[in-house]
């Protein structure tokens, strides 16, 4: 006898969703009855065979498997049946991932089978169609609305956000809802309850920091590998500490792109922190998070776990969204282990992001975190992309395929217009960089030199390069072509200006040349710098002001450049420097040797901006300095120029005001050292009187002979001279 138990799914014709816990209950109590059974009808055979042998005989005792009375199993089933359990059946399978898709065309049967392979070809670009049902009236002909089931729940909900309100003709518009949505408009209340309130939870002035007097920057430092964070004021001549905290992350720390936020790392996820004591302010869960990246006016994060693991659930766990203000998961995406950081780039205003796939450009909106337009744009050959830093269009260029060109695209969004095409020729590689103001747009493009052809195949002679400059604030968008022989190393737009900068040739033979672009004119060299050691240029956040960085392997060589006229202001040298950063006032230079880099001489120095060493700070296995960022100015261009004019008077009072703050610390120190003076003639005094209370029982403990005085000890001591043998040698001479 044997009993068998079956799991059965929720369908729609059974209707009937049987928990597989309860059926194993049920397989086992009837596999328990029928094994009792069994034993009560072996003991009774064994009473037949026991009556026929020798009464004498000693009778046997079967033994018993039963558990004694009152035994408890404290087993949890998810210990005795994980892999089961995880696997079983969920009381939604079946429901979440059935959609409804309402307002399909009327047709009649003849016409049934082209309607169904439309609508299929449409649907199953969202995930594994399992089954479809499509109702009919009593004469044959559909009555409108379809019904469509999908491996799982998420593929349905992906059908949802991006096929509702699809236009399927001039007459027709999709309206798409769960299955389960039917449910839930049913179960409305007839009477409307307002929702509870929530208490309000007070955060402080988050931009508390924009109004100190004297426009003093933060900055934050990671040391000790990570296991403090300290943030601090750059005031003069010394920082001041503002808050420093044991294990305040795990990892690293990230200011917000307009400074509001702290953001720490740790293995469940990230925290942000604000206001003046830094309390938290809100928190995402996402174990194993390693990147995040805030869009421009934050509004969202995207946090990034390459570890999180999508096949325990139906939803992406590798990339989330998340609301800042309300810490609420907006969507979620799989990652492609092939493509770089950020996956996801925003646009200046936080309405569009997009990301690159395989031969399209997906382009998804907010709130509603929705394809545009409800489709990606096919882009064939697609290789690399970026926004413009004030205008929602994007540059993006294409490869080179047999006979086609590569080229470069800008298309405005949400148009979709390509408002300037640029095709190049024997093109290895490009990277795009876009001027800070969004005036300019340079393609470094990579260049295959005399294409030679043979009769076996293709030779190249080498590589020359390119910058391609497109003038966006033109009509027309024309764009001028500067050739450059030598490799380029490093590329710089001015933020704040008309100038570029580029190292090119190879180490230690580097040079550094300027270019000016003015309208209507190819870009013109300002000046040449030959043979500099640098491999990074770091412009000021407000322009003219430019280090040239030999960093790492250059041993940390530092240059001060005032391009208005091209003076070298001051030369400098952090060795082994790997990293440096402007405040965001242009007004000081940081460069840090990271415990990341190097695992010794771990420092920060803090330069001006023209070059004088200010401080040197050397921590315990320091990791990382990092600016705190500043909103745009909310002065007009014009307002700022006026400034600019008027500069010789406001620097009058700066220059006061930095002398009396210049006297008032000389003032701190006098103090400070004079209280320490007043301290140790205080404790020397203590000590004295201490020292003449304590005489009277020294000369007791002495046998009455006072050693205190020198002079007193003359008759009292008596001298004696000891001698003894140390060692002795024996030397041959020979004559």
């Amino acid at each position: 006898m044997y009993c068998k138990v079956e799991f059965w799914k929720y369908s729609l014709k059974s209707g009937r969703n049987v928990p597989p816990l309860q059926l194993v209950s049920v397989g086992v109590q009837c596999f328990s009855n029928i094994m009792a059974r069994r034993k009560e009808s072996d003991r009774a055979q064994q009473n037949n065979d026991d009556s026929d042998s020798n009464p004498n005989d000693e009778l046997e005792e079967e033994p018993d498997f039963d558990d004694p009375e009152g035994y408890e199993d404290d087993i949890s089933e998810q210990d005795l049946m994980g892999d089961l359990i995880r696997q079983r059946p969920k009381e939604t399978d079946g429901v979440e991932s059935i959609v409804v898709i309402d307002g399909v065309p009327q047709v009649g049967p003849e016409r049934i089978e082209k309607l169904q392979n439309v609508l299929k070809k449409l649907f199953q670009k969202f995930g594994k169609i399992t089954n479809e049902y499509y109702p009919l009236n009593p004469d044959g002909s559909t009555k409108g609305h379809v019904f469509i089931e999908y491996s799982n729940a998420s593929e349905a909900l992906e059908v949802l956000k991006g096929t509702n309100g699809y236009k399927f003709d001039k007459n027709h518009t999709f309206t798409v809802n769960l299955l389960t949505d039917f449910e839930k408009y049913n179960d409305i209340l007839d009477k409307w309850e307002n929702p509870v309130p929530q208490p309000f939870k007070e955060q402080g002035c988050l931009q508390y920091y924009l109004l100190d007097q004297d426009a003093c920057d933060q900055f934050s430092v990671v040391y000790e590998q990570g296991d403090k964070v300290a943030v601090y004021l750059n005031t003069q001549p010394e920082p001041t500490l503002l808050e420093e905290r044991p294990r305040w992350t795990e990892t690293l720390v990230r200011w917000s792109p307009l400074g509001t936020y702290l953001a720490t790392f740790h293995a469940k996820g990230i925290a942000l922190w604000g206001g003046e004591k830094f309390q938290q302010i809100v928190r995402f869960s996402h174990p194993g998070v390693q990147f995040i990246d805030f869009s421009p006016c934050e509004k969202y994060l995207v946090s990034f776990s390459p570890l999180a693991d999508s096949r325990a659930t139906d939803e992406p766990q590798a990339i989330i969204i998340w609301d800042v203000l309300s810490g609420l998961k907006r969507r979620a995406f799989n990652a492609d282990k092939s493509q770089a950081l950020p996956i996801f780039k925003w646009s200046h205003d936080d309405k569009y992001f997009a990301r690159m796939g395989v031969d399209m450009l997906s382009v998804y909106e907010t709130p509603s975190f929705g394809l545009l337009d409800k489709k990606s744009i096919k882009v064939q050959g697609i290789r690399d992309f970026a926004w413009s830093p004030t205008d929602n269009t994007i540059a993006y260029w294409v490869g080179e395929e047999k006979d086609t060109p590569a080229r470069v695209t800008l298309l405005e969004l949400p148009s979709r217009n390509e408002v300037r095409v640029k095709n190049l020729f024997s093109v290895a590689d490009c990277k795009m960089y876009w001027q800070k103001s969004g005036d300019y747009l340079c393609v470094k493009v990579d260049r295959y030199a005399k294409l030679r052809k043979d009769k076996s195949d293709i030779k190249y002679s080498g590589i020359y390069y390119n910058l391609e400059v497109f003038h966006m604030r033109e009509k027309q968008i024309p764009v001028d072509s500067v050739e450059i022989k030598e490799t380029i190393q490093a590329f710089a737009w001015e933020p704040v200006g008309t100038k570029f900068a580029v190292i090119h040739g190879e180490p230690p033979s580097t040079s550094v040349s300027f270019y000016e672009v003015k309208t209507g004119q190819t870009p013109t060299m300002v000046k040449k710098y030959e043979r500099k050691p640098c491999n990074q240029l770091y412009w000021a956040p407000s322009g003219q002001f430019i280090v040239l960085a030999g960093l790492r392997a250059m041993s940390g060589t530092l240059e001060f450049v005032d391009t208005h006229d091209f003076t070298v202001m001051n030369t400098g040298e952090h060795f082994m420097a790997t990293d440096v950063e402007w405040d965001p006032t242009g007004r000081y230079v940081a460069t840090a040797v990271s415990w990341w880099g190097h695992k010794v001489d771990n420092a920060y120095w803090l330069w001006s901006f023209q070059g004088r060493i200010l401080k040197r700070v050397a921590l315990d296995k320091f990791c990382q300095l990092q600016w705190r960022p500043r909103p745009p100015s909310l002065l007009s261009a014009q307002q700022i120029k006026d400034i600019k004019k008027s500069l010789k008077k406001y620097s009058a009072q700066f220059e006061v005001k930095d002398r009396l703050k210049m006297t008032k610390a000389s003032k701190e120190l006098v103090e400070k050292r004079r209280k320490l003076m007043q301290e140790y003639e205080d404790l020397r005094k203590q000590k004295q009187e201490e020292y003449a209370e304590q005489r009277r029982r020294r000369i007791e403990l002495r046998n009455n002979v006072d050693t205190d005085e020198t002079e007193g000890r003359g008759g009292e001591l008596e001298e004696e001279t000891v001698e003894f043998f140390i060692k002795e040698e024996t030397t041959f001479i020979d004559e």
